[in-house]
């Protein structure tokens, strides 16, 4: 059974940095995109960054490009993705996504992925 644990949410003032882990298992990633999304209360479920099977190709949303980065540890079925100089519209819930597509590039809407994260909680105060 393919399970995704997300960790390392939490209440960061703006400006601060978090970094997110999401440990995967019931299978071998190492050949699939992994990516990471982000929903914020009233609206939809949205791309913020992907990798794919080696991170030599990573996509990110135009409102997180130079403050977000994803990375993945192939050995360890992890994805962990870094955020800096967060400001208060990223608050949201950020889930882990993984493409069963081997050896692909990152996509960026929620029906091509298939499996999902339960979420962790990020806020970012002003």
């Amino acid at each position: 059974q393919v399970q995704l644990v997300e960790s390392g949410g939490g209440l960061v003032q703006a400006g601060g940095s978090l970094r997110l882990s999401c440990a995967a298992s019931g299978r071998t990633f190492s050949s699939l995109v992994m990516g990471w999304f982000r929903q914020a209360p009233g609206k939809e479920r949205e791309f913020v960054a992907g990798s794919n099977w080696n991170g030599g190709t990573t996509y990110y949303a135009e409102s997180v490009k130079g403050r977000f980065t994803i990375s993945r540890d192939n050995a360890k079925n992890t994805v962990y993705l870094q955020m800096n100089s967060l400001k208060p519209e990223d608050t949201a819930v950020y889930y882990c996504a993984v493409d069963r597509r081997h050896y692909s590039d990152p996509r960026d809407r929620p029906n091509e992925y298939d499996y999902w994260g339960q979420g962790t909680q990020v806020t970012v105060s002003s």
